[in-house]
């Protein structure tokens, strides 16, 4: 039974490896889960793999729980033997997680071994370098997002510390490009105007008095 090498690596953090050991009849589904028992995700999210060229442009695609629309229009992972899409001994996947909050990976077989070990039970998490980013879930502003969204993180976190909640969505729709409410700059500017209005009205009243005295 041959077994298949693949490298796997996030698309945007190239310095997070894993290599999964798999053989060659089991399914996309075996190496999907394998996937995410290395990085700590949870499988059971909606998820694609596709056939790839070697510049990641995506084919046919291989899909774990597909949405209704696309049922009709692809194979399932856990009906699809790995060896049943390997034509290329570097052959390419392409790989989408979770397509509520996708992120990508790239899947290359690197290494075709033809006997398999009789101690290790496949598939096997041969190498792991890289801390696996944390996921940006829901509540949880202190995750980073892996498609780099420090600023996103950023954002979550100006909104914690303001204690944001999601009832003051109007109040911060309401709010200006300056960040005031625009009810209180209406407020601030007929403050403004009142004032300067008696400082013109205290100025008129001297210069008549002014122009008495000269006669």
């Amino acid at each position: 039974m041959a077994i298949y090498k693949f490298r796997i690596t996030f698309e945007d953090f190239d310095d997070v490896v894993r290599e999964i050991d798999i053989k060659s009849n089991q399914t996309f589904e075996d190496l999907h889960k394998a996937i995410h028992r290395s990085t700590g995700y949870n499988a059971e999210k909606s998820s694609s793999f596709y056939v790839s060229t070697d510049n990641w442009l995506k084919g046919d695609e291989i899909a774990y729980l597909p949405s209704e629309r696309k049922k009709d229009r692809v194979v399932l992972m856990e009906n699809s033997k790995l060896s049943g899409f390997i034509e290329d001994p570097h052959q390419k996947f392409y790989y989408i997680y979770n397509f509520d909050r996708p992120y990508d990976f790239h899947v290359e077989l690197v290494k075709i071994i033809l006997d398999a070990d009789p101690n290790i039970e496949y598939p096997f998490l041969a190498k792991s370098s890289g801390e696996a980013p944390k996921i940006m879930e829901q509540n949880s502003p202190q995750a980073v997002d892996p498609r780099g969204a420090a600023a996103t993180a950023s954002e979550f976190d100006f909104l914690n510390e303001m204690n944001f909640v999601p009832e003051d969505t109007d109040e911060l729709e309401a709010m200006g490009e300056m960040g005031i409410n625009e009810k209180e700059r209406d407020e601030d500017e007929e403050s403004e105007d009142d004032e300067f209005g008696d400082e013109f009205s205290d100025n008129d009243n001297f210069d008549d008095d002014s122009h008495k005295d000269d006669y």
